[in-house]
């Protein structure tokens, strides 16, 4: 078995984020507004062999470029945007709002003169309550109904191949909807599925599929298949109930 990925303690890592903000402090100076860590370490969940994940905040005009990277015994991944640019990140409401919105909710700060990040707290919600129905029937049509279109295909033409991996995917994209309609982000993209049967609306197939796909249940084609069906009818009976039809009754144009 290969050595790496390695694992590490909590204190290394956090020795590991010492030194990277003091590079990263030596290397751009006064461009630098804030650094910051998310993730499970920020969330204090991480596991031995969690990577880094760190934003840094520049002044505007400064863009730099990002960096993924393995040194040592560590996986460090450092996203740059400028201060106006992480500011609109964290305002963004699309399909993946959440999985990405707990990256700028939950930061550990190491170089943050100016508060910033206690700023950003509550921009993932400003807008949700008008944008989320929208977002929502964009993204139904353009993922999970395709994704049940690819999965009777293969049903129906006898070839099963596809059907696991299609009900994987129809599962992810309606965990995000979940949270969606559930103005609720996951902690982190592991606890997705968890986190997400916990919720108060929940279309109903919903929980039978997760419990297959977490426990990579999905050799049954034919029984994996009833349970796509099963949630695709429930997924749209929950849309309906939610007020969002997303079939047009007349061509757009």
């Amino acid at each position: 078995m290969l050595m790496y990925p390695d694992s590490t303690t909590r204190s290394e890592k956090v020795d590991m984020i010492a030194v990277l903000k003091e590079r990263l402090l030596a290397a751009y100076g006064e461009q630098l507004l804030a650094i910051g860590v998310y993730g499970s370490i920020a969330l204090e969940t991480e596991g031995p062999y969690s990577d880094i994940e760190m934003h840094v905040v520049t002044k505007e005009y400064h863009r730099l470029e990002d960096l993924e990277f393995v040194y040592d015994k560590f996986k460090i991944e450092i996203g740059f945007h400028d201060k106006q640019a992480f500011f609109e990140k964290a305002k963004k409401i699309d399909d993946a709002w959440a999985i990405k919105a707990g990256a700028f909710i939950h930061v550990l700060p190491v170089y943050d003169p100016t508060n910033l990040f206690d700023q950003v707290k509550s921009l993932p919600f400003k807008g949700l309550s008008l944008s989320a129905h929208r977002v929502m029937k964009e993204f139904m049509v353009g993922e999970p109904y395709e994704t049940m279109a690819k999965i009777r295909n293969s049903y129906h033409s006898g070839n099963h191949n596809y059907i696991p991996l299609g009900a994987n995917d129809l599962v992810w994209e309606t965990a995000k909807l979940i949270g969606l309609a559930n103005h609720t982000y996951y902690s982190t993209r592991a606890k997705t599925y968890e986190e997400s049967i916990q919720l108060e609306s929940v279309p109903s197939g919903y929980k039978e599929i997760v419990h297959h796909v977490k426990y990579g249940q999905l050799t049954d084609t034919e029984m994996v298949y009833q349970l796509c069906e099963g949630l695709w009818t429930g997924l749209n009976d929950w849309m309906e109930s939610l007020g969002l039809d997303y079939r047009l009754k007349q061509l757009p144009f």
